[in-house]
């Protein structure tokens, strides 16, 4: 399935992640019966938990100290506060914590990544592959849409090449259409755009962390009974350290990056076939204007503290 996705994110330069998930969703029939469940459970959550802590090679403190101070707490401003505009958004429209914290991480730090690796810390129910396809399908959707738009509303606001990086590289959802778009506007602003979007990336692992000790403190006995730190958070950190001190040549970083988004393809292929469309018809239309709503949160909070700096 990863290999038909990437195939075919080739040839229609569209979103690798979103064919995967979608041509799994066509073969959901093969989690009902037939030898390859055990398949499609150890995909979905091993060889996803690889995956991401695999993007840890990404990532060096480097690339972050060169962005300055005041970008920094930026974007940890604007992921925090994204996620939580998620939890109460959410509330408000009586959806679940969980649905909303899945929502606001995907959207506040690098799309279907980080939805698959938050749904793989957040205690499962009936619908948990349901909520993680959908909002892959959501993040990736308003992503690409952010690609088109996000440079012309650049343009349109009189953002030199440095604050249109910040912009792009701090609200698009997805690190292939930070690039595309950053790109599409000039060198510079792509530079920008890729090393912000890799701090959000960088977000991943507090995130992660604050997750695991809520669920300690205010869940159920399942939940407290998790690790607080999953594994792949700590190797996340562990390769973004050694990455950081020049140990790990730019080949071997190169072909990790690559076997991550082999893995990570695999891995939405995977929670595609475990989810079914009528379920994800069902949900009605509050989860999509859930997604939206911290979409715009995001891009109006970076636009704002673009202007007030």
């Amino acid at each position: 399935m990863a290999i038909a996705a990437t195939f075919l994110s080739v040839h229609y330069r569209a979103s690798a992640m979103l064919f995967a998930l979608l041509l799994g969703m066509a073969l959901n029939f093969l989690t009902e019966e037939g030898q390859c469940r055990a398949g499609i459970q150890v995909a979905s959550s091993h060889v996803l938990r690889i995956g991401v802590a695999l993007l840890g090679l990404k990532i060096t403190v480097d690339q972050v100290v060169a962005l300055g101070w005041e970008v920094v707490v930026l974007v940890v401003v604007a992921v925090v506060a994204t996620v939580l505009v998620g939890l109460l958004v959410a509330r408000a429209m009586k959806l679940t914590n969980a649905f909303g914290t899945l929502t606001g991480g995907a959207v506040a730090i690098c799309g279907v990544s980080a939805a698959l690796a938050i749904a793989s810390i957040l205690p499962k129910h009936q619908h948990a592959e349901r909520d993680a396809s959908f909002t892959a399908i959501g993040v990736t959707a308003l992503s690409t849409l952010a690609m088109i738009v996000y440079p012309l509303i650049v343009g349109a606001f009189g953002l030199n090449q440095h604050e249109a990086g910040i912009f792009l590289g701090g609200t698009i959802h997805d690190v292939a259409q930070v690039v595309g778009a950053g790109y599409s506007v000039s060198q510079d602003t792509g530079d920008t755009a890729t090393i912000v979007k890799l701090l959000r990336v960088g977000m991943l692992l507090p995130v992660c962390l604050a997750i695991g000790v809520a669920l300690h403190v205010r869940g159920s006995e399942a939940a407290r009974s998790a690790p607080l730190l999953p594994w792949f958070a700590v190797v996340f950190a562990i390769l973004v350290v050694v990455n950081s001190l020049g140990f790990i040549p730019k080949s071997v970083a190169d072909a990790g990056n690559e076997l991550s988004r082999w893995f990570l393809v695999t891995a939405i292929a995977a929670i595609g076939m475990k989810t079914s469309i009528k379920s994800l018809i069902a949900m009605g239309l509050k989860p999509v204007m859930l997604v939206v709503l911290e979409t715009v949160f995001l891009a109006a909070l970076v636009m704002a503290a673009i202007h007030w700096r």
